[in-house]
């Protein structure tokens, strides 16, 4: 029997598939879907550095398609032709602008914003374009010349540093702050020691301290309660009345037409006294002395 494939036919078969495979491989690990649907736009632009093949294409931020091939237009020198592969269910006003724009995370890509016009651009048309200033460009103009003038000022604070740095005072200053350091560290460590041994002592006498004064109060309690039950009104009346007593007989002492008062006040008539106390005296040393004199006794 006379066979069909031969091995050479085999072969290639198998090369061709294995072409196929590694150019939708290839496509695919691009994010191109050549399966996927699609209406197809142009879009020009002066230069195209950063966007690559598969770059997003956005509407308001949202992926709707991406870029299919890049080329150079030969017809309109100086320019280069972008085309767009975008969602077969978009469609795109007249007055719509592609827009080529950078980020410093994701690269290039094109972000079309969509106009009002009811006019539709036909699938295979021009989409007007424009790019927008390159981030790095931009950022090369604006922040390189305040970089330039920012660089001496940075090489002789540099110099100023590696002065300051090799300066002896300086390094025996931190040497001394270092040795301050572990003079507080130890210090710290040798309070948290203290600390440690002696607040579970102190602890114990304030709770015996609380417990002492939680005695005393009940006592005052006690003692204040002991002199609700005193019959003070009796006490403060006994002492009312002995004042009212005294205070007569002080008044009594400082009236002279009282006894007390002549005798106290009239002094005529506590030399009278005295005197009459003196005779009195002597008569009776006297009837001592000479009792015949005063009493005389009579025999029968």
């Amino acid at each position: 029997m006379k066979k069909i494939f031969n091995k050479e036919f085999i072969i290639g078969i198998c090369v061709i598939t294995a072409i196929v495979i590694l150019i939708f491989g290839i496509d695919y690990l691009k994010g191109i879907n050549l399966f996927s649907p699609a209406n197809f736009y142009y879009a020009s632009y002066d230069n195209v550095a950063g966007l690559e093949i598969s770059s997003p294409v956005t509407v308001d931020g949202y992926k709707v398609g991406q870029v299919r091939e890049i080329q150079f237009d030969y017809e309109n020198p100086g320019k280069i032709k972008v085309l767009l592969a975008l969602n077969k269910n978009l469609r795109i006003p007249v007055d719509s602008k592609a827009t080529m724009g950078s980020t410093l995370m994701s690269g290039n890509f094109i972000s079309i914003k969509l106009g009002k016009s009811a006019e539709k651009i036909p699938v295979g048309g021009d989409i007007e374009s424009y790019a927008t200033p390159d981030l790095m460009a931009s950022l090369s103009d604006d922040v390189m010349p305040a970089v330039n003038q920012i660089l001496p000022r940075v090489d002789s604070l540099l110099y100023n540093l590696n002065r300051l740095a090799g300066d002896p005072a300086l390094i025996a200053s931190i040497e001394r702050l270092d040795g301050i350091t572990g003079n507080v560290l130890t210090a710290t460590s040798g309070l948290n020691s203290t600390i440690n041994r002696d607040l579970p002592i102190v602890m114990t006498n304030v709770k015996s301290i609380s417990h002492g004064l939680d005695t005393v109060t009940a006592n005052l309690g006690i003692l204040s309660s002991q002199l609700k039950s005193l019959p003070l009104n009796n006490t403060v009346e006994n002492v009312n009345a002995l004042t009212e007593n005294l205070t007569k007989f002080t008044n009594q002492l400082n009236d002279k037409n009282s006894t007390l008062g002549l005798l106290m006040n009239d002094p005529e008539l506590y030399g009278k006294l005295n005197r009459v106390a003196a005779d009195v005296d002597s008569l009776i040393v006297d009837i001592k002395k000479n009792p015949k004199r005063y009493i005389s006794i009579k025999l029968l």
